[in-house]
């Protein structure tokens, strides 16, 4: 190797971002394993290449023990043998000696371009774990490339992304080609590299989309209390505003609906229900029941529960088909829910709400 191998990992530094010395370091402990194998694997040994002018040199590293101790020379040294090379050195020390072979320089080239290689390779893919480690719960655009075995494979430009099943909205078809939003769920170090895990189905999707679409949450004027979603069929979003001149409600869904259209068109027609949320626990659970109209909530502090009364003819609305609605509010607002209609409460309780 020489001064024309140093410039190219120069070269490489600039162009791959990875330092000359991290190549180097790699080089000498290849070239190491390289040595032991073809000159003498039982030697304790290190290489060092001259960082300006590529030199390699091998050194064999051994202990100074008294004469009589002597036992291996390739490991060992006697004190009269060291003290010839350096008076100063006494038993116990260690010391270098260079054993660079001959031919030393070939089996360096060879093994240089296979580290430089696999270095590469391995920087590449630490650039981008770092790159994407740092983006976790973000969302990124990125095209369907394959389908195998029920997982879709995302090109991310830099890195092949996967969606796995669990993190399909149910019923969506994918298909070559199409791009698509998705949240980096979770980024994984691997030894085939960083393994980049993507979600269409998380509830954190739906909150970066409405990041994105409302420039007042992005602001901090308006903020995402909770989230409760069903993917590919419902979700419900508790917003509230900081400002009492921004209503949240029409800013999330904007002038003519334009804002949280464009949510439900990438989510496929997903219905997404925008609800107020309120210090006032029973005004927040009567609001997370939209688009129910709720006569009257008795709720239990303590049990963190509620009985929740609705006209008879929204029972049904209420609840929601295959207890959706019920099931999305109590996820909302953290409180267990008990739907009831005016007339059950009546027939129950024997009285009116407006009593009550």
């Amino acid at each position: 190797m020489n001064v024309d191998f140093i410039s190219a990992l120069e070269e490489i530094e600039k162009e791959k971002g990875i330092p000359k010395c991290i190549i180097i370091d790699a080089l000498e402990s290849a070239l190491i394993s390289s040595y032991k194998k073809n000159f003498g694997s039982s030697q304790n040994v290190v290489v060092e290449i001259d960082n300006n002018t590529g030199d390699v040199k091998v050194f064999a590293i051994k202990s100074i023990v008294e004469n009589d101790d002597l036992e291996d020379e390739l490991l060992q040294m006697s004190i009269e043998s060291a003290k010839k090379i350096d008076p100063k050195l006494s038993v116990g020390d260690s010391i270098r000696i260079e054993v660079t072979p001959k031919d030393f320089g070939r089996i360096a080239a060879q093994t240089a371009k296979q580290v430089v290689i696999q270095r590469i390779k391995d920087a590449e893919r630490d650039v981008i774990f770092e790159e994407f480690i740092n983006r976790e719960n973000e969302i990124i655009t990125g095209q369907v490339q394959r389908i195998s075995k029920n997982n879709v494979y995302i090109d991310l430009g830099k890195i092949e992304g996967i969606l796995p099943p669990a993190e399909q909205i149910p019923g969506e078809i994918y298909n070559q080609g199409d791009r698509l939003k998705l949240l980096i769920s979770e980024v994984k170090k691997t030894t085939k590299g960083p393994q980049i895990i993507l979600s269409r189905a998380s509830a954190s999707l739906v909150k970066r989309l409405f990041e994105i679409e409302v420039p007042e949450i992005v602001q901090g004027i308006v903020e995402i209390y909770s989230i409760a979603r069903e993917a590919g069929s419902r979700t419900k979003i508790a917003v509230f505003s900081k400002s009492e001149d921004v209503d949240p409600l029409g800013a999330c869904v904007g002038f003519k609906g334009t804002r949280v259209k464009a949510i439900v068109d990438e989510l496929n027609g997903e219905k997404i229900d925008i609800v107020i949320w309120s210090k006032n626990i029973d005004d927040f659970i009567a609001n997370s029941l939209s688009p129910s109209k709720v006569l009257k909530v008795f709720s239990n502090e303590k049990e963190k529960s509620a009985l929740v009364i609705v006209p008879d003819h929204q029972l049904s609305l209420a609840i929601g088909k295959e207890g959706q609605n019920a099931r999305l509010a109590a996820k909302l607002t953290g409180w267990k829910i008990d739907i009831k209609s005016e007339s059950q409460y009546k027939s129950i309780n024997g009285d009116d709400v407006s009593e009550s």
